[in-house]
């Protein structure tokens, strides 16, 4: 009882905190400027890296399941730091087309806050923090097939409490 009561404790906290922090680092990176070390360092190291053919280098930073962010902080061949994008937005939401593959929508939205199996749907089902208010979450949902391919989007609320 105890462990589950301070592990909500401590995720009630990062939730809280997590944002304040993005919003003081974020602001320290300057496109043009900034380097990959530079990034690092104040941010810490990428949940996930993808490597272009061009040199392009993309770090994907995750707030989920807890926030309704994720970041992708893109470096050009020069790992100089040329754009840091919120890709959780409707007009990304709006790119999920039926027939893409798991990889395509990781790339695009960033580490979902949550993977579900629904077995006699033969479904998989990644999902989105997308707002919260007046004490309910909700989520942007991507279904693929068992082969990983995307089937359909959604949308659903879950109230708290």
């Amino acid at each position: 009882m105890l462990k589950r009561l301070l592990a909500g404790l401590v995720s009630g906290l990062m939730a809280a905190f997590l944002p304040a922090c993005d919003g003081i680092n974020l602001q320290k990176l300057k496109p043009g400027i900034s380097t990959v070390q530079d990034v690092r360092e104040i941010m810490g190291p990428p949940n996930m890296e993808w490597n272009d053919a061009d040199g392009t280098l993309t770090w994907e930073y995750p707030r989920t399941p807890e926030g309704i962010v994720n970041y992708m902080i893109v470096f050009g061949p020069d790992k100089v730091l040329r754009e840091v994008r919120q890709v959780l937005t409707e007009e990304n939401f709006g790119r999920i087309q039926a027939g893409m593959s798991k990889e395509d929508v990781r790339r695009l939205l960033g580490q979902p806050a949550h993977e579900f199996y629904f077995s006699l749907k033969k479904e998989h089902v990644w999902d989105w923090k997308t707002k919260v208010e007046s004490g309910m979450d909700w989520y942007f949902n991507v279904h693929f097939d068992e082969s990983w391919r995307v089937l359909k989007t959604s949308a659903n609320f879950s109230s708290k409490g």
